[in-house]
């Protein structure tokens, strides 16, 4: 970046939403460290936004790498990084958009005994992901830390955002009705979850990426504390084809 616009500052770079939040609460998203789990369709997205909005740090986490198929919807694949590391490619990414963010990237295999150190002391959780074993275990971290997590999900034209918190008895596993609800996570179970999730989603780019934007900004009223959260039981479901399927129920 020219020197002359880094010496501009953060806070010009965010000058078009001040009138939107006050100074404190945009400082409380500049001190703020949020997690995403995934870079791909959905968190591509969020990912941007994020670093676009002024967040402090991000953690993004993704063990794949860009291939063609990604191009339809993944807004930080292109032919000149196809076979790279999705989670090197965001973390480069943030840094061309906003170099006052920080960034590690993770490219690991989310499980159960390396997720503290992934998520570390985040204050929010996005949940990018298209593995639902990996949702469980993320969300059962978040709710055992009080930590929020947001929930993205798509299918073809079809988009749902929720928002998980301690505030209310609801988790992740409970809403949905999975077979891994207050069972460990044994060999039995983990065969019945990627059982309901075997087969890979159609998916339309804008899809993937109006989920994203919603998941941002439902991280960005989180931290500082504007706005309505579309949190759980209630869910925040569309259909691109239809129009009239937004809602919150």
């Amino acid at each position: 970046m020219p020197e002359r616009f880094k010496e501009m500052g953060y806070w010009e770079l965010v000058t078009r939403q001040m009138s939107i939040v006050t100074k404190s609460e945009q400082t409380r998203f500049k001190d703020a460290k949020i997690a995403v789990m995934g870079c791909g369709g959905i968190g591509g997205e969020v990912i941007e936004m994020l670093a676009r909005m002024g967040v402090g740090e991000l953690n993004v986490v993704d063990n794949d790498y860009f291939d063609l198929s990604n191009i339809n919807r993944q807004v930080l694949s292109t032919f000149e990084n196809l076979g790279l590391s999705k989670s090197e490619v965001a973390k480069e990414k943030v840094r061309q958009i906003n170099p006052y963010t920080k960034v590690i990237a993770f490219k690991d295999d989310i499980n159960e005994e390396n997720i503290s150190q992934i998520v570390d002391d985040s204050d929010i959780i996005i949940d990018c992901l298209d593995n639902l074993l990996t949702r469980v275990i993320v969300s059962r971290y978040a709710k055992s830390n009080n930590i929020p997590f947001i929930h993205g999900a798509i299918h073809g034209t079809l988009g749902q955002i929720t928002v998980f918190t301690n505030e209310k008895d609801i988790d992740y596993e409970t809403m949905f009705n999975l077979p891994s609800k207050d069972k460990k996570l044994d060999e039995t179970i983990k065969e019945e979850l990627n059982k309901l999730a075997s087969e890979k989603p159609p998916v339309i780019g804008p899809t993937a990426n109006i989920v994203g934007c919603m998941q941002a900004i439902e991280a960005f009223k989180i931290i500082t504390g504007i706005g309505e959260i579309v949190t759980a039981p209630e869910i925040l479901n569309f259909d691109l084809l239809n129009l009239s399927t937004f809602s919150i129920e």
